[in-house]
């Protein structure tokens, strides 16, 4: 008998897109799935698609709204497979990918594997178009390219049960970066994670991918918490490397230069972190000019005027469009 393979999904809101979703799992070559639905209070027709499929899944509605985490974790609860898959219910996975990853799992002894992805982008005009396959690509140390700014969609990996059962599920306060913190927490654990190639599924970004300023000042924010956090484990554990430091300072420059188009004071808060994590922190990818006045001159003044200057260049293209609106 093959393992029985747990495919959990959150649902909220999603009636244009829950019946791909679930379709995609019903054609998958795997023939042993369980697929579990938790609708976290849609006010949609969402119920009204799930009630469609009978007896082909399970699906329970929460009293009221939790969250996609606690709906996650209420998933996983009613599961029973060995293997765990968490699909939002807005993607889609292609049919062989539990096939695949359940045959690598078992032969390798891993706890979770992830593998390629596309990302299919609903712009604002109401046109469509999919992305390239995104190569997740084998990483030398997973955790270190979690913590810098490596990430790999949610339709792309797969746990064993053990292992998420050693994390304890996911982290129901966290509002945003859910995914990263939740294979982070697995990497952390020390479980052996493993790279398969090849396009597992489809991971759907609405809206082409803008968010308002409020929005992108929590995915700032969210992304930081979630670095600090796991930062926080490695030191309780005397595993805060230098190469663990240089990862986060990464991850907090990144942040940090996301910021800037909001806030300079947002700016300088998420560069106050990667300072402080690594002192010696310097960019890497930035053009030669950068380069060379760093050299020159050092990274903390290099990088003041030149965050100044695109600070006031932000201001003022701001200000161009506000009187020409």
């Amino acid at each position: 008998m093959l393992p029985l393979v747990s495919v959990v999904i959150p649902c909220f809101n999603a009636e244009a897109w829950v019946a791909e979703a679930l379709d995609s799992c019903l054609a998958q070559t795997y023939p042993n799935v369980e697929i579990i639905v938790v609708d976290d209070g849609s006010t949609d027709g969402s119920v009204e698609i799930l009630r469609r499929y009978g007896d082909r899944i399970a699906w329970e509605q929460l009293p009221q709204r939790g969250g996609g985490n606690v709906a996650r974790n209420r998933g996983f609860a009613r599961s029973r497979g060995e293997y765990v898959f968490f699909l939002d219910a807005d993607d889609y996975i292609l049919p062989e990918k539990l096939a695949r990853q359940v045959a690598f799992l078992e032969k390798t002894g891993h706890d979770a594997v992830f593998g390629d992805w596309q990302a299919l982008f609903h712009d604002p005009d109401g046109t469509t178009r999919l992305s390239e396959v995104v190569r997740s690509g084998p990483q030398a140390d997973v955790l270190e390219a979690l913590l810098a700014d490596w990430w790999t969609a949610v339709v792309s990996l797969l746990y064993r049960r053990s292992a998420v059962e050693r994390v304890g599920g996911w982290d129901e306060t966290l509002p945003v970066a859910q995914d990263r913190d939740f294979f982070l927490s697995v990497v952390l654990s020390g479980a052996r994670v493993g790279y398969l190639p090849g396009c597992m599924g489809v991971y759907r970004r609405q809206g082409g991918g803008t968010v308002s300023t409020a929005s992108k000042s929590r995915w700032i924010d969210g992304h930081a918490r979630v670095v600090r956090k796991a930062g926080e484990v490695l030191r309780r554990e005397n595993r805060l490397t230098p190469a663990y430091r240089r990862a986060m300072a990464r991850s907090y420059f990144k942040l940090a230069r996301a910021g800037l188009r909001l806030s300079y004071g947002l700016y300088g808060r998420m560069l106050g972190e990667a300072l402080a994590i690594d002192p010696t922190f310097q960019p890497a990818d930035e053009r030669a000019p950068y380069r060379w006045a760093t050299r020159l001159v050092g990274f903390r003044p290099t990088e003041r005027l030149a965050s100044f200057g695109w600070w006031a260049w932000v201001q003022l293209e701001a200000g161009f469009k506000g009187r020409s609106a």
